[in-house]
C-alpha cells in the first residue's frame, strides 16, 4: 500500500548532464562564490570561520556584490570546498569543483537549509518554500505569480491556522514579498522569470527533484517512465504492484489512451484480477473524470467491480446505484485482502489503518459479505493485528465463517 504522505510529479524531462553542468557554472550565485573564493586566497578568519568585518566590507566593495547576500555566498564558498577554513585561524583555497552537479546540488540544500534564518526577507515565503518550488515543478509551462501567491495564502491559512486579520495583511504584502524572493531565486539560478510567469531553470528542475526523491516522493524523470505508456494495462499494473512503475507512469500511461478505452483495459484486469490488481486499477481509474462514464457504467455488471464503479460514478455526481453497510464491509474486505496478495509483511496496526475505520465493528459485517477471500481476511487479522480484541474478533468470526454450509 502506497504510503499516504507520498506525493506524486509529473515526469519531468531532465537537461543532459552537460549541459547542466555548464549552465550550473553560469548561475549567478555560483559565479559569485568562485569571485569571493578566489578574492579570499589566503587570510585570517573570525572564531565563527567568517571573513573579519574590514574583509567583509572590502569584498562586498571590489566584487560588487550585495552585503545582504554575503553571508550565503560564503556558505557556498566553504561547503562547496571553494575555500577550506579553519575558524578562528585562517581560510585558503579548497579543492573546488570536482564534480559540478553535486556542487550544485549542496549549493541548493544550503539556499534552503537559510529560510529558517530569514533567506529571503518574508516569514511566510520562507515557512512555505519548499513547497513553493514542487508547485512551481509540476507546472513546467509556467506558474503566474498571483495563482502563486493565492496559493500560498491557502497554505497558510490551511497548513498553520492563520488568522483572518493575518491574511488580510498578507493579502496587502505578500505580492510585493514574493516578487523579492523569486528575484532572490532567480540569483540563485532557480527560477526564471518571464513577464508574470515563474518557472524552474533546467538546473532548478534537476535540483528540486533530487530534493523530492531525498523526501521519499515519487518524482521520476520522463526516460524512467516512457517506456511503460506502451504496456497494456495488465502489463503496467504488474510493474506497479512489483515496484517497477510508480503512480507517475499511470498518468503518462493515460495521457495516451481514449479515457473510455483506457477504462475498459483498467476494468477488464480488476474484474478478473485479485484484490491487490484491482485496487491498483482502481487508483489508476480515479485519475480518469467523466468522459469515461460509459466504460465505468458498464462495470456495473461485474460481480468484483460493481461496487467501485458505483462509487465512482457517485463521487463525479453521476447517476449510480446506492451503497449499503454489506457493500462497504465487501470493500473493506477487498483492500485488506491486497495485502496478502502484495506479500508484504505485516507486522504493525499501521497496516490496517488504510481502511479509517473502526475494525471492532465491522469485521463481524465482514463474515457475512460474500467476497472469495473473506476467510483468508479474517485469519489475516486474528494472526496479525495487534489490538487483541480485534485479534479475538476476527478468529471468532473465522469460525462461523468456517461452519457455514
Amino acid at each position: 500500500m502506497a504510503d499516504s504522505d507520498v506525493l506524486t510529479f509529473p515526469p519531468v524531462e531532465l537537461a543532459p548532464d552537460e549541459e547542466l553542468a555548464r549552465v550550473v557554472r553560469d548561475a549567478p550565485i555560483v559565479r559569485d562564490a568562485v569571485r569571493l573564493a578566489d578574492w579570499t586566497g589566503v587570510r585570517e578568519v573570525t572564531g565563527q570561520g567568517l571573513l573579519i568585518d574590514g574583509d567583509a566590507r572590502a569584498a562586498v566593495a571590489e566584487l560588487g556584490l550585495d552585503a545582504a547576500r554575503l553571508r550565503l555566498l560564503w556558505v557556498v564558498a566553504v561547503n562547496g570546498r571553494l575555500l577550506d577554513v579553519t575558524p578562528g585561524k585562517s581560510v585558503r583555497p579548497g579543492p573546488g569543483m570536482t564534480d559540478p552537479m553535486e556542487f550544485w546540488d549542496g549549493v541548493v540544500m544550503d539556499v534552503l537549509d537559510r529560510t529558517e534564518e530569514g533567506l529571503t526577507g518574508s516569514r511566510v515565503v520562507d515557512e512555505h518554500l519548499t513547497e513553493i518550488l514542487a508547485t512551481i515543478y509540476s507546472v513546467r509551462e509556467g506558474m503566474p505569480m498571483a495563482n502563486l501567491a493565492g496559493g500560498i495564502l491557502q497554505a497558510h491559512e490551511v497548513g498553520c491556522g492563520a488568522q483572518q486579520s493575518e491574511l488580510r495583511r498578507l493579502r496587502m504584502t505578500l505580492p510585493g514579498e514574493l516578487a523579492e524572493a523569486m528575484a532572490l531565486l532567480e540569483y540563485c539560478g532557480l527560477i526564471e522569470l518571464t513577464g508574470d510567469l515563474v518557472r524552474l531553470t533546467e538546473p532548478g528542475v534537476w535540483a528540486v527533484r533530487r530534493d523530492l526523491l531525498r523526501e521519499g516522493h515519487d518524482a521520476p524523470s520522463l526516460g524512467e517512465v516512457v517506456a511503460f505508456a506502451g504496456h497494456t494495462a495488465g502489463e503496467l499494473i504488474e510493474a506497479m504492484l512489483t515496484g517497477r512503475a510508480s503512480a507517475s507512469a499511470a498518468t503518462l500511461w493515460l495521457e495516451h489512451r481514449a479515457p473510455e478505452d483506457a477504462a475498459r483495459e483498467l476494468i477488464k484486469i480488476a474484474s478478473s484480477g485479485n484484490a491487490a490488481q484491482r485496487g491498483t486499477a482502481g487508483t489508476i481509474l480515479e485519475e480518469l473524470g467523466p468522459e469515461a462514464e460509459q466504460a465505468v457504467r458498464e462495470a456495473l455488471s461485474e460481480p468484483m467491480m460493481w461496487r467501485y464503479a458505483a462509487a465512482w460514478l457517485g463521487v463525479r455526481d453521476l447517476d449510480a446505484p446506492a451503497l449499503g453497510e454489506g457493500d462497504g464491509a465487501w470493500v473493506a474486505v477487498d483492500t485488506l485482502a491486497a495485502l496478502l496478495y502484495l506479500g508484504a509483511p505485516i507486522d504493525s496496526v499501521a497496516h490496517f489503518d488504510i481502511l479509517g475505520e473502526d475494525l471492532l465493528a465491522l469485521v463481524p459485517e465482514m463474515g457475512r459479505v460474500d467476497h472469495p477471500d473473506t476467510l483468508a481476511v479474517l485469519e489475516m487479522l486474528g494472526r496479525h493485528h495487534p489490538d487483541p480484541l480485534i485479534a479475538k474478533t476476527a478468529r471468532k468470526t473465522a469460525m462461523k465463517v468456517r461452519s457455514r454450509p
